[in-house]
This record gives C-alpha cells, sequence and structure tokens, in this order.
C-alpha cells in the first residue's frame, strides 16, 4: 500500500507546502502591518481623509483599528475555532481579509470615505485575528518535533519580510494609496486557494473523533503507509495525549478547561503564551515598526522623505535579523533567544531615550542607531517566539483555545501601543523610550523563572514536563496544591527530563499518570476521578 497523498504530495513535498501556505499567512500579516506607515501621513491619503491631517490621535485610531479587528478575529476563533477546524478557519481569514481590503480601496470623496476606510480596516482586521490565531497550531500539528521550531520561526520571520514589502511599495507608490493596500490581496489568494485541497490537521482530526480521517493525515505527512508502525504509535500518542487531558469523547473543549490545572496544567500554560505576547507588544516592538517615518520626523528631526527612506532601510536590517533565529532556535532554545532578545531591547531603549536628552542633532543620530539595534534584537527573538510558544506549550486539547486567548492578548496591548504611541512621542518626547526601556527589564525575571525551554521536544512530551512538575511541588508541599507564579519547578522538569523517543513517551505518559494502563480501545482513555478533582482553578 502506497503512503497517501493530498494534492499529489506526500512526505516532505507535502510538509513543505503546509508550511508554504503558512508562512504566506504571516507574510500577509506583516504586510498589513506595515502598509498604513508610509501612507498614513503621505498628500494623497490626508487630501481625501482629511480628519487625519496633522492629528495624530486620528492618525493612532485609524492605525490601530486594524488590531480592534484582530482582536475580534481572535475572539471568534476562541468560540468557534474548535468546531471550524484549522483549515477551514485560515481559508475563511482569508476571505474576510480580502473582502476588507475591496472596502478599503473603493472609498470615495462623494460618499463617506473615513467611515468606509475605517468599516474595511477593521474587517481586514477581523480576517488577521482568525489567521493569526490558527496558522502556528496548524503548523505545530503538522508538523515534526525537529522542525516544529524551525517552520514557526520562518513563520514569525516572514512577518519582517512582509512589513519590509509594504514599506518599500509605500515608498514606490508615494503618489497613491490605493495600490499598497491593495497588493495584499495577492497573498490572501495565495493563502486560500491551496487549503482547498490540503489536509487538516491530524491532531484536530483526532480530538473530533475522526480516527480515520486522522491517522491517513499522519501517514501522508510523514510519507508512511497508513498500518505502518510509526503511523501508528503516532496516532496512539497523540489519541494518548488527548485522553490525558482529561476531555476525551468530546468533540469540544469547554472554556473553563483553558482555567483548570493539576497534571495537564491547562492554566499555567495558557498564561505562559499570553504573557509572551503581551510582552512583545508592550516592549515597544509596533512603537517602532508602524511610526519609525513618524519618529525619525518628530523625535531625531529628518525630513519625511528622507524618514520614509531610513524606514525602508531599517525594515531590510528587520528582515535581515529576522532570519536569526531559523538557524539557531533549536540550538539555543526558547529561553536563550526571549532572554537575549529583552537585554538587545532594553540596551536600544537606553540608548534611544539618552541620546534624545540633550535635544542637539548630533546626539540625535545616536538615537538612531538605537532604534536600529532595537528592531534588529525583536527581528531575531521577540518577532517570532511569541507565535512559536503558545502553539506548543499549550496541550491539545486546549490548544486552540489558549492561543487564541493568547493572540487576544497581542491585538489588544498591540492596540494600546499604536493608539499611545504617537501621543507619547508629542507629550513626553525622550521618556516614551525611557518607559520602554524600563517596560523591558521588568521581563527577565519572569522568562527566567517561569518559561521552561521546549526545544526539541515533541508536544506530548511537553505535557509530561508540566505534569512531572506538577508532581514534584505535590511530593515537596505534600497538600497538591502549588502557586501560579513558582514556575521555577517546570523550568526544572524541563531541564531534567532526558529527551524522549516515541516508545518513551508512552512509558513515561502512564508512570507520570497522564494515562492508565488496561484502558482505552479507541484510546480515549478515562483518568481516575481523583486526577479530575485535582484539576480545579489555579492549583
Amino acid at each position: 500500500m502506497a503512503p497517501p497523498r493530498f494534492i499529489g504530495l506526500t512526505g516532505r513535498p507535502l510538509s513543505l507546502a503546509v508550511s508554504i501556505v503558512a508562512t504566506t499567512g504571516f507574510l500577509l500579516f506583516g504586510y498589513d502591518q506595515g502598509v498604513m506607515s508610509g501612507i498614513i501621513a503621505a498628500p494623497a491619503f490626508t487630501d481625501l481623509f482629511t480628519a487625519t491631517k496633522g492629528n495624530s490621535t486620528m492618525q493612532g485610531f485609524v492605525t490601530a483599528i486594524y488590531e480592534i479587528g484582530c482582536l475580534f478575529g481572535a475572539i471568534f476563533i476562541l468560540a468557534f475555532g474548535d468546531f471550524l477546524g484549522r483549515r477551514r478557519a485560515i481559508m475563511m481569514g482569508g476571505s474576510i481579509m480580502i473582502l476588507g481590503v475591496i472596502i478599503q480601496v473603493t472609498a470615495e470623496r462623494t460618499a463617506t470615505p473615513l467611515a468606509q476606510f475605517i468599516i474595511g480596516r477593521t474587517i481586514t482586521g477581523v480576517g488577521n485575528g482568525i489567521n493569526t490565531s490558527t496558522i502556528p497550531t496548524y503548523q505545530a500539528e503538522c508538523s515534526k518535533t525537529s522542525n516544529r521550531g524551525l517552520l514557526i520561526c520562518i513563520e514569525g520571520g516572514i512577518i519582517a519580510f512582509g512589513t519590509l514589502i509594504a514599506y518599500w511599495v509605500d515608498y514606490g507608490a508615494n503618489l497613491v494609496w490605493r495600490f499598497p493596500i491593495a497588493f495584499q490581496i495577492i497573498f490572501a489568494v495565495v493563502l486560500v486557494i491551496p487549503l482547498i485541497w490540503l489536509p487538516e490537521s491530524p491532531r484536530w482530526l483526532l480530538t473530533r473523533g475522526r480516527d480515520a480521517e486522522g491517522e491517513i493525515v499522519i501517514a501522508a505527512l510523514r510519507g508512511l503507509e497508513t498500518d505502518s508502525k510509526e503511523c501508528q504509535l503516532q496516532k496512539q500518542i497523540i489519541l494518548d495525549s488527548i485522553a490525558a487531558s482529561g476531555y476525551a469523547g468530546r468533540k469540544g473543549t469547554p472554556l473553563k478547561a483553558v482555567f483548570t490545572n493539576g497534571k495537564p496544567q491547562h492554566f499555567r500554560r495558557m498564561m505562559l503564551g499570553v504573557s509572551s505576547q503581551i510582552m512583545q507588544q508592550v516592549g515597544g516592538c509596533n512603537a517602532v515598526i508602524y511610526y519609525f517615518p513618524i519618529l525619525f520626523e518628530q523625535s531625531i528631526g529628518q525630513s519625511p522623505q528622507i524618514s520614509l527612506l531610513l524606514g525602508g532601510v531599517n525594515m531590510i536590517v528587520y528582515s535581515i535579523f529576522a532570519t536569526v533565529s531559523w538557524f539557531i532556535i533549536e540550538r539555543a532554545g526558547r529561553r536563550k533567544l526571549f532572554l537575549w532578545g529583552t537585554v538587545g531591547q532594553c540596551l536600544s531603549m537606553v540608548l534611544v531615550f539618552s541620546c534624545l536628552i540633550p535635544g542637539t542633532e548630533a546626539a540625535a543620530k545616536g538615537a538612531a542607531v538605537g532604534l536600529f539595534t532595537y528592531i534588529a534584537s525583536f527581528g531575531a527573538t521577540w518577532l517570532p517566539l511569541p507565535w512559536l510558544y503558545p502553539a506548543e506549550i499549550n496541550p491539545i486539547k486546549t490548544r486552540q483555545k489558549a492561543n487564541a486567548l493568547s493572540t487576544c492578548s497581542n491585538w489588544l496591548f498591540n492596540f494600546l501601543i499604536v493608539m499611545i504611541t504617537p501621543i507619547m512621542v508629542a507629550n513626553i518626547g525622550w521618556g516614551t523610550y525611557l518607559f520602554f526601556a524600563v517596560v523591558n527589564a521588568c521581563f527577565l525575571p519572569i522568562i527566567y523563572y517561569t518559561y521552561p525551554e521546549t526545544k526539541q521536544r515533541s508536544l506530548e512530551e511537553i505535557d509530561i514536563i508540566f505534569a512531572k512538575g506538577w508532581l514534584e511541588g505535590r511530593g515537596e508541599g505534600g497538600s497538591g496544591k502549588l502557586g501560579v507564579w513558582k514556575g521555577d519547578r517546570y523550568v526544572r522538569a524541563a531541564r531534567e527530563l532526558p529527551f524522549l523517543t516515541d516508545e518513551d513517551v508512552e512509558v513515561e505518559a502512564r508512570r507520570q499518570g497522564l494515562v492508565q494502563d488496561g484502558e482505552g480501545g479507541e484510546g480515549l482513555r478515562v483518568r481516575s476521578v481523583r486526577d479530575k478533582e485535582e484539576e480545579g482553578l489555579v492549583v
């Protein structure tokens, strides 16, 4: 029997096709994130949307309303993502983005152009919120352990290339505004059309009880026959992981499950993903990405044309450094990159604000260097990692909802930062960068003490790490209760647990009590009543 095929592909070529489509979704995300920076203050734009001319608050609102749309898209996935599945959700997100773009570019002076533009931008944001809540999960669930981190880091890093394309399209089309916005339809079409024929996530299929279909997808992605030993072992490991979540046999996971702990540590794992997305935003990344040309004009005193040109150069630096994580993510690991990036961002913001204090043109050039080093540090670390970490740190049954919650936090704080940055720059000047320097410094103890390392771990191994940490804490304290911030036990568990083979995962899952021997039949193993009682709120 030959391995199953989708669109004529199996094994590595099929996995590559899934990765290309997933990456295109984040290229679209990066483009849409950067496209407004070059046109928001352009004469062609402000002549039609007169309320934005010279009004930093309205400029911030028109730019940031996109994030509100993204937030609504993430909330939609939180409610309906488990029902839709990964593939259909991404197709829906891409189609909604196309609709939003059409509404934006058809705004005319004869009607109410600003209102139409805002509605279109919000709708585009809804589509992107759906995509960013779903694509990392889809990629993680279709990838091998050996390249999962690389593939999702490529997704995250490609955001920079999308923003780079947007900056230079803006620069080349500075007399018009419709073309840069309409251009993103190309990426959306490339995202949506191939998904008609690509496979659904095997893990989602198995959670829905569609075991035969899940088995076919596992075999196709790995280039195996469906009855091969490796395929059947992978299927059983996933089914055991579903059973360990405590919600085996249910086609949907209730939202309240995300707020339980016990051995699976759903709540802690959700909060790790949420915190990484929040820290990405409040660290100041979009204060630099969205408003780089404006920051150069207002803070450093360059002309609009030079500022836009320097913004394009900055995006080249951003894109180059965004590829760094591709080569070191599985060597250095997640924790080290988080810590290195935080130090780099903090020191860069220190350089920026200290060089702006004197108020001289010569000193301001040092601030420009700081903005460049900030975007280099961010691109190499904090750009991809918050998209990777939630997708892999959360267990299979709560992964979609927990990832949607982390994406909700991203867009909520994204909106906040994009909205307040022009106001902060206008009112407190260099104090804006002092604020971001202090905030970055606060990240270091949170990451060091609470973020377990996940490099080279299968998604099911990560379940074992949290069960091990919980059991160790229960043994030390004797009561079974473990405070939310005692994350060092989980950091230690990740450090001490040896890397496991697929066979070892089965054995260790039973040793940790995640699944019970002699139960199941179809992999839907029922855990003891005591284990379920131990999944109370925040234990």
